[in-house]
């Protein structure tokens, strides 16, 4: 299995937005729905979804529905676990306003170092 320092930012993005809608319904995703979610057309989004597949984070058959596999659920996790601490954290800790807080959340999600990251999560533990 690929580090998730290997993924790039856009398979994150792409991971997370499957976990986001698993959370709300376990029936799957569309291509067409996730495409629309995502802003790209079909062709990218499936492109997107092979290369999930390739990587073992999702299933998918032509036409149906795509299913996070047992290790996209816990890389979804991962991925939005941080987004939301993140988010949080800049929100919250530092008072930066909630739209700008979640937008630059989003950009560092992608590049944080695990350190960092985990003494940001444990300083939200203290507050």
């Amino acid at each position: 299995m690929v580090e998730q320092n290997k993924l790039t930012e856009s398979i994150e993005d792409y991971i997370e937005r499957i976990y986001l809608d698993h959370l709300k319904d376990e029936r799957g995703v569309r291509i067409t729905d996730l495409a629309e979610a995502m802003n790209v057309s079909k062709a990218s989004a499936t492109d997107a979804v092979s290369r999930l597949k390739k990587l073992g984070y999702v299933e998918h058959e032509r036409y149906r529905q795509i299913y996070l596999t047992e290790e996209g659920i816990k890389k979804g996790e991962q991925i939005y676990d941080k987004h939301t601490t993140l988010t949080r954290f800049i929100k919250d800790f530092l008072g930066v306003d909630p739209v700008i807080a979640e937008r630059d959340a989003c950009c560092i999600e992608h590049i944080i170092s695990e350190e960092t990251y985990d003494k940001i999560k444990k300083k939200l533990g203290e507050i």
